[in-house]
C-alpha cells in the first residue's frame, strides 16, 4: 500500500484538478465556473518545452571526417572528429566487428609509455536472427546445436585519440542496448530482452553482464539479483556502490536500485550477490497530482517542469520472476516479474525508462516517453528528492531523448532516437545539451547518408547499413575523464566518433 501520511498538502486548485466532473457539477454555479478557471490557469503554468535556444557553441555545419574525409556529421566552428569502430572494421581475432552501436562508456584511463590509453567498451544491440560475430569472446548463451545470440559488447583501445585495437569481449546475449560504467573500471552491460531459450536448450534472458576492462576477466554470467526485466541502461553511486537501473518496457516500466551484499566495491563483487528494490514515491512537493497513489500511477509518465517528488525503495523479493500478465488501470498488460511485484505494491510507473547517469551525488534519469516527447529527472541521492528538469512537448525540443551523459564539467548531453528529426538544417537526429537553466540546445546534428560508393571510395565496404540514415539513433555519448574527448555512436551503420574542439565555449 503507498503511505499517504508524509504527502505534502498540495493547494485547493491542484486538489480540485483530480477531482471529477461529479464533485464539480455538486458545487455552485459560480464556483464551478471559477474552479474551471484556476484548472485552465494551472494548465497554462505546466511548463513543457516546445523549441530548442540558441547554443553556447554556435550553429552547425557538415564537417570532414579526419578518417575517412565523410560529411558524418554537422558540428560548431572548430569542433573536428575522427571516426572509428565502423561495422565490419575487423577486428583483432580476424573477425569482423557487429553493427547495431549503442551503449557505452571508457571504463579505464592510464598511461602506457608516453601515451595516454583509454579502454571503452560498447554495446551491440542484436538478437536472434544476425548471425554471431562475436565468436572469441567469453559466451554466456549457446543452445545444444552451437547457436547462440548474436549480441553482446567489444572493447575498443584508444591511445592518443587514435584507435589501436578492437576486441570482441561478451557474446551469447541478447539486445544489448544501454549499461553503465562502474567506479572499478568495468562495464555493466544490459539486455534488453526477456526471451526464455530453455526450450531450445538455450538460458533464461533479461539480466545484467559485467565485462572487465581485460575482456579475459569477463566470467561472462548474469547477475541475476539485479533483476529479471526488459533492462536499458544502470549507474553507480560511488559512494556507497549502489546501482540504480533502468526499464524500457512501455507502458509498464520501474525505476529499481540494486544493494549489493559486498558494497565493497571490485570485479564481480555485484556477483556476489544482493537485494533489489523499486522506487516508490511517498511524498509530493511539487505536482498537479493530488494524492501520492495518482502520483506513483500517473504522474510520472505525464510530468511538468519542477514537479518534484520524495522517493522510498521497496524490495522486490524475487528479482528472478517470470514476465506475467496483470491488469494496470484497467488494462491487461504483459510485464516483467520485478515490475508485477513492484505494481502490486504501489510502486511508480515509468512509461520508457532509457538513459542514466551519476554525477556530483545526483542521478540523472531519462524517460523517453514520458511528456510527450521525452524527460530529464534529477535524482539527488543524499535526499531522495527526484525532480523533472526537462520535458519535451515537441520534436524540436529534443525528439524522444534516449541515452544520456554528464561532462567533467557538470554539462548534461542527450542523444536523440525519435526518428528523423526535422529543423530548420533538415532533417537528422541530433545531440543536444541542457544548459544549467534547463532549456535544450543543438550541439551536433546526424549527415549519414551516403551511398555503397562513396563508403567504398572512403575505405568503407560496408556489408549493409548504407543510404540514408539521418533518422537513425546517436547513442553511448561519454566523455574521457579529462573532458577532451566525446565519444558516441552512430547506431546504424555503426559507427564511434571521437570529437573534440573548444568545449570552454559551453557547459559540456
Amino acid at each position: 500500500m503507498n503511505d499517504n501520511s508524509s504527502k505534502t498538502p498540495v493547494n485547493t486548485t491542484r486538489r480540485n484538478m483530480l477531482k471529477g466532473s461529479a464533485s464539480l457539477a455538486a458545487a455552485p454555479f459560480v464556483t464551478t465556473f471559477g474552479m474551471m478557471a484556476a484548472r485552465n490557469a494551472e494548465a497554462q503554468a505546466c511548463t513543457r518545452l516546445a523549441a530548442m535556444v540558441a547554443s553556447p557553441y554556435g550553429i552547425v555545419a557538415p564537417v570532414a571526417d579526419q578518417t575517412t574525409g565523410l560529411p558524418l556529421l554537422m558540428l560548431p566552428t572548430g569542433f573536428s572528429y575522427k571516426s572509428m569502430g565502423w561495422r565490419d572494421d575487423v577486428m583483432t581475432d580476424g573477425s569482423l566487428s557487429p553493427n547495431a552501436h549503442d551503449g557505452m562508456a571508457v571504463v579505464r584511463s592510464r598511461r602506457v609509455g608516453r601515451s595516454t590509453e583509454l579502454t571503452l567498451i560498447r554495446n551491440h544491440e542484436l538478437g536472434t536472427s544476425s548471425a554471431p560475430r562475436l565468436v572469441n569472446a567469453p559466451t554466456y548463451d549457446k543452445d545444444g546445436t552451437g547457436n547462440k545470440p548474436a549480441g553482446g559488447t567489444t572493447t575498443l583501445i584508444v591511445r592518443d585519440g587514435n584507435l589501436v585495437e578492437i576486441r570482441p569481449s561478451l557474446g551469447g546475449t541478447l539486445t544489448n542496448c544501454a549499461g553503465g560504467v562502474t567506479p572499478w573500471e568495468t562495464w555493466l552491460s544490459c539486455e534488453e530482452n526477456t526471451t526464455d531459450r530453455t526450450s531450445v536448450g538455450g538460458k533464461k534472458h533479461g539480466y545484467v553482464f559485467e565485462v572487465c576492462a581485460d575482456p579475459d576477466d569477463t566470467t561472462a554470467q548474469p547477475i541475476v539479483e539485479m533483476g529479471r526485466f526488459r533492462h536499458e541502461a544502470v549507474a553507480v553511486d560511488p559512494t556507497n556502490n549502489h546501482a540504480y537501473e533502468t526499464e524500457d518496457a512501455s507502458p509498464v516500466s520501474a525505476l529499481y536500485r540494486f544493494v549489493p551484499d559486498n558494497d565493497a566495491g571490485g570485479e564481480n563483487t555485484y556477483a556476489e550477490g544482493g537485494k533489489l528494490y523499486a522506487a516508490r514515491i511517498k511524498q509530493i512537493i511539487r505536482s498537479s497530482y493530488a494524492t501520492v497513489e495518482e502520483v506513483n500511477q500517473t504522474g510520472f509518465t505525464s510530468p511538468c517542469v519542477g514537479d518534484e517528488y520524495v522517493l522510498e525503495w521497496v524490495e522486490i523479493a524475487n528479482p528472478d520472476a517470470a514476465p506475467t500478465s496483470i491488469s494496470v488501470l484497467g488494462t491487461n498488460r504483459n510485464v516483467s516479474g520485478p515490475f508485477a511485484q513492484a505494481w502490486a505494491a504501489g510502486c511508480a510507473r515509468m512509461l520508457r525508462g532509457e538513459g542514466i547517469w551519476y554525477h556530483a551525488g545526483k542521478m540523472y534519469i531519462v524517460d523517453t516517453s514520458a511528456g510527450g516527447e521525452g524527460c530529464v529527472w534529477e535524482l539527488t541521492l543524499s535526499t531522495q528528492h527526484v525532480k523533472a528538469i526537462y520535458v519535451s512537448s515537441n520534436q524540436r525540443a529534443g525528439n524522444n531523448l534516449d541515452n544520456i551523459t554528464v561532462s567533467p564539467r557538470g554539462g548534461l548531453l542527450c542523444c536523440e532516437d525519435g526518428g528523423t528529426s526535422s529543423d530548420e538544417l533538415g532533417n537528422g537526429l541530433r545531440l543536444f545539451g541542457l544548459g544549467n537553466d534547463g532549456q535544450p540546445y543543438m550541439f551536433a546534428k546526424s549527415n549519414v547518408s551516403f551511398t555503397a560508393a562513396q563508403y567504398a571510395a572512403a575505405g568503407k565496404t560496408l556489408l549493409g547499413g548504407t543510404g540514408n540514415q539521418l533518422g537513425a539513433e546517436f547513442a553511448g555519448a561519454c566523455f574521457d575523464p579529462t573532458g577532451r574527448i566525446l565519444f558516441v555512436n552512430n547506431y546504424t551503420p555503426g559507427i564511434t566518433y571521437a570529437i573534440t574542439g573548444p568545449w570552454a565555449k559551453g557547459n559540456l
